[in-house]
């Protein structure tokens, strides 16, 4: 236990080195889906699961429309729960996945291999690049056998996470997984700040569909608002459960109408409205 510990506490500083590559995918990202684009992952095995867990946390806590962070694992959704890695030595693989979505140039496509030779990435990487979109490539090695596989792979993006080797020889899914799932969590979030889906700290642009949410909601509300318990939870209430609406709503003594058109009219960013969140309340 203290060896992997001890091999994970150095995934930190990995990532950090590749802030500066992160930091310009994230704002092609952004712009793709400012334009009403889509982030697109592919990958096979553990990358390809990796991918498809951070597209599905999207639109809970943003509340995006699904189909604007989408997952592509070789051998569809049957591979989430039982391995099929020899789909991932097809370079044509992902083609009909890519097809059915119609991905084109207002597109982002991240492909993300631990070893940056898969073929299935790879060749959905080069269809995307064909279709016009953009791409990246995260891996955990040196991306420069990828072009000597691949010749002529155009990638627009290529993150770095040189882990080194695993506690268990080749177990991707120990420093490699690790350190793509930090840099998608990094990717995801920081597109969804910029696009305005929080507030400081605050995952406001939720709707509150269950009881958790609707007690994280109202816990904002009243603390943004300085408002009762009771009140919050009507304020939710009338706002359909957006808990964005309901601090415009609140704060500027509008119905809820009037609180989307405003959010409407400033790219649904809060601070515009509100200004800057009370720190600490939450």
């Amino acid at each position: 236990l203290q060896l992997i510990n001890d091999q994970d506490a150095t995934i930190g500083g990995v990532v950090r080195q590749q802030i500066p590559a992160i930091a310009k995918l994230v704002t092609d990202t952004v712009a793709a889906l400012r334009r009403g684009g889509r982030l697109i992952y592919v990958g096979a095995g553990t990358s390809g699961r990796l991918g498809v867990l951070d597209a599905s946390e999207c639109p809970p806590t943003f509340h995006t429309d699904p189909s604007r962070v989408v997952g592509i694992i070789a051998g569809g959704d049957a591979s989430l729960r039982r391995s099929s890695e020899g789909m991932e030595d097809n370079t044509d693989g992902a083609r009909a996945e890519l097809e059915r979505l119609n991905v084109d140039r207002a597109d982002v496509v991240i492909g993300i291999a631990a070893g940056g030779t898969t073929p299935y990435v790879l060749g959905a990487l080069r269809m995307s690049k064909q279709r016009g979109a953009v791409t990246g490539l995260i891996s955990c090695v040196d991306t420069r056998d990828a072009a000597a596989i691949y010749p002529g792979l155009e990638v627009d993006h290529v993150v770095e996470l040189c882990v080194g080797p695993e506690v268990v020889t080749g177990s991707t899914r120990m420093k490699a997984g690790t350190a793509t799932k930090l840099a998608l969590n990094m990717i995801s979030t920081t597109t969804m700040v910029q696009l305005g889906k929080t507030w400081g700290n605050l995952m406001v642009d939720l709707r509150a569909t269950n009881a958790k949410l609707t007690d994280r909601g109202a816990r904002i509300i009243e603390s943004q608002c300085s408002v009762s318990r009771d009140e919050a939870l009507a304020l939710l209430d009338r706002a359909q459960g957006r808990v964005k609406i309901a601090l415009v709503m609140a704060r500027r003594g509008v119905k809820a109408q009037q609180a989307q058109r405003l959010l409407d009219e400033h790219d649904q960013r809060l601070r515009p409205i509100l200004g800057p969140p009370n720190a600490g309340a939450v």
